[in-house]
């Protein structure tokens, strides 16, 4: 999904194949702005005046504009998980607020890669599958962690 950005706010952009429009929401406030334009170019313009319009509207009314975050979001995990990183917290003399963030950033800027590795173990009298299975272990990436025995 494509998002759009301007002055804190961010929002969606769809293609809605029934109306043949491109819409939007901003996103993360919990009052509802949409925008509507008929392209993709004009999609931009739609979001940058629907959060124009909300900020005006709210100050009319004599309301404060949602912010989408507030550095504050509410977290449920075990317990267990819970002692071990107020424990390591302690140990590391942060607060447990820092730790979260700091495990958090840590996951967020890790490069994302997938590695498996794979043990197939044939018995019997089958050298058929076993030479392929060595050869597809061999020569590919999607079995470059295999093992193959017999």
């Amino acid at each position: 999904m494509d998002v759009l950005k301007y002055k804190g706010y961010e929002g969606t952009a769809e293609v809605d194949m029934d109306r043949l429009v491109c819409r939007g929401k901003i996103l993360f406030i919990g009052d509802l702005v949409t925008y509507i334009a008929g392209s993709p170019e004009g999609l931009q313009g739609a979001f940058e005046a629907a959060v124009d319009d909300y900020i005006e509207t709210c100050e009319a009314i004599g309301k404060e504009p949602q912010k989408p975050f507030r550095g504050q979001f509410q977290l449920r995990i075990s317990p267990d998980l819970h002692r071990a990183a107020a424990l390591r917290a302690v140990q590391e003399q942060r607060s447990l607020n820092d730790l979260v963030g700091h495990a958090l950033s840590h996951y967020l800027d890790a490069p994302c890669e997938v590695n498996h590795t794979v043990t197939i173990t044939l018995h019997g009298t089958s050298q058929g599958i076993t030479e392929t299975l060595a050869a597809a272990v061999s020569g590919g990436t999607a079995w470059g962690g295999a093992h193959v025995t017999h």
